[in-house]
């Protein structure tokens, strides 16, 4: 047995709620007949938005929701998805080639926004730097922020149901312009940043803006950008970072050697987003460029989920894509001092998905449970925590046939209104790990809840059939004695109360 440290006294920082951020792009399925099934729909919708999706998504308090891409926002003119559906243009979509779908425009930024307040999130929207000028970004701001009747864009607003402003906080200044954002240098995109910044902030001075980041571990463009930015007006808030963890194997068929060699890709964003912080630190840019992960996730071969393929992307989510996001949130919880924003990509249909759903079929993946059990951490007090000896698990990589290790336990603690969350997840496929909480400078009461999603099979999925073969379990226990058992490819929550 060893023993799990808890060190209240060393504060690591709050754990921004927007950590728990979601994805929404008009890709495959994401949008239609994923979020949206239209008023009309046989489907119970909330003005055409899936009304067992949206209870489903409050549920786990999603604190923002970026939209309309990723790459879709490239091509994307924000005037097409306003006014009257039946008056909205169809065009071609950034992902045509690949998918065969054409944008209708049914969801626009009115849509948006709407959904955005039903579910309770903030808004994120990513402005298209690649085809759009600077001044049509200040006027799609002008159009969601100007106060009712002062603009023309502020009345063309009412005109179309909303007199209020939307508000919309949270702008990103192009998606992965080192690729289909333009293909840009990290230099080239460091001045159109520059020129866009300036003429959005100076739309509305509130907002907060969010550069293009590196392709994962491409940390040159992060010490490029900030050579050519750092000289200049530090208009930014956020500096994007989007990491995959490439499919090893199989989706849901998947042996124990790319089990394990996915959760090593997994665990490596720790070390990425260390060294691009080191280098934003390095230009004393840490003030103006908070690391927002706004694309990350397990991406696996498409063609596993419930559509056979016809949705772009779309891939079935086991324990194995779970133990992903357990693992990945506590990283993000033991490095909230460096992340501010983070969206798992994406939320329904797609890539790593919290939701699966066609016509009437709606169903929740293990990666819903886990968004669900982690929720106690949002706003919460990150605080140190160690395994005295978290045991390395050996094995055979499939990538390139060496002996290769990964540490058992992943775990994160936070505290927050006179309570301590704690989540830990074993990655061990067939050992159980029993540990003994050693709390240092608090007390725990003797009873807590827990929450546990586990399987025997680490495989296991949903499927519209079996709609709840993996889900989260919750109950009390006794931990008055500190002991705590994890068993093998399980994920606990515990919520203790400080006394």
């Amino acid at each position: 047995m060893n023993n799990l440290y808890i060190f209240s006294p060393e504060k690591i920082g709050t754990i921004s709620p927007n950590i728990y951020g979601h994805f929404a792009e008009h890709l495959g399925g994401v949008i239609y007949d994923g979020m949206w099934v239209g008023e009309s729909s046989n489907v119970p919708n909330i003005k055409g938005f899936r009304a067992e999706l949206v209870e489903k998504l409050k549920a786990i308090n999603p604190p923002i929701l970026r939209w309309p891409g990723g790459c879709f926002a490239e091509t994307y003119d924000w005037r097409d998805g306003i006014g009257p559906r039946d008056k909205r243009p169809v065009r071609l979509n950034w992902w045509t080639t690949h998918g065969d779908r054409r944008e209708p425009n049914e969801v626009g930024t009115d849509e948006f926004v709407y959904f955005c307040r039903l579910i309770g999130a903030e808004p994120y929207i990513a402005a298209n730097v690649t085809t759009l000028k600077p001044l049509d970004i200040r006027d799609w701001i002008d159009y969601c922020n100007s106060p009712r009747g002062t603009t023309t864009y502020a009345k063309l607003r009412e005109q179309n149901g909303n007199p209020e402003p939307f508000g919309v906080k949270y702008w990103g200044v192009g998606n992965e312009t080192w690729g289909g954002g333009g293909n840009m240098t990290a230099e080239v995109y460091a001045h159109e940043y520059r020129r866009y910044a300036m003429i959005m902030s100076n739309t509305d001075p509130s907002i907060k803006l969010i550069g293009s980041g590196a392709n994962a571990n491409d940390f040159s463009w992060t010490k490029r950008f900030m050579e050519v930015f750092s000289t200049s007006d530090k208009i930014m808030s956020y500096f994007s970072l989007h990491y995959y963890c490439w499919g090893s194997g199989n989706p849901v068929a998947f042996n124990t050697n790319e089990w394990y060699q996915q959760l090593v890709q997994a665990a490596g964003i720790e070390n990425c987003l260390r060294r691009h912080w080191n280098y934003i630190c390095g230009f004393g840019m840490e003030k103006y460029a908070k690391l927002c992960i706004d694309e990350w996730g397990a991406w696996h071969p498409e063609g596993s989920g419930p559509s056979k393929g016809y949705n772009l992307f779309e891939q079935q989510s086991t324990m194995r894509d779970a133990m992903v996001a357990a693992l990945t949130l506590n990283i993000f919880n033991n490095n909230c001092d460096k992340v501010a924003i983070a969206a798992v990509a994406q939320l329904v249909n797609c890539l790593h998905s919290l939701f699966l759903a066609s016509g009437p079929n709606l169903i929740t993946t293990p990666t819903y449970h886990v968004f669900d059990m982690y929720k106690g951490h949002q706003g919460g007090e990150a605080v140190k925590t160690v395994v005295d000896n978290n045991e390395d698990i050996t094995f055979t990589s499939p990538v390139n046939g060496r002996e290769s290790h990964i540490n058992k336990l992943s775990y994160s603690a936070s505290i927050k209104d006179g309570k301590l969350t704690l989540t830990v997840a074993n990655l061990s496929h067939d050992t159980s790990e029993v540990l003994q909480l050693v709390p240092i400078g608090i007390k725990l009461a003797g009873t807590a809840q827990i929450g546990i999603l586990t399987h025997s099979d680490y495989h296991a999925h949903n499927t519209f059939e079996d709609p709840e073969n993996v889900k989260a379990e919750y109950k009390s226990i006794d931990i008055s004695d500190g002991v705590l058992t994890i068993p093998a490819a399980s994920i606990i929550a515990l919520t203790a109360d400080i006394i």
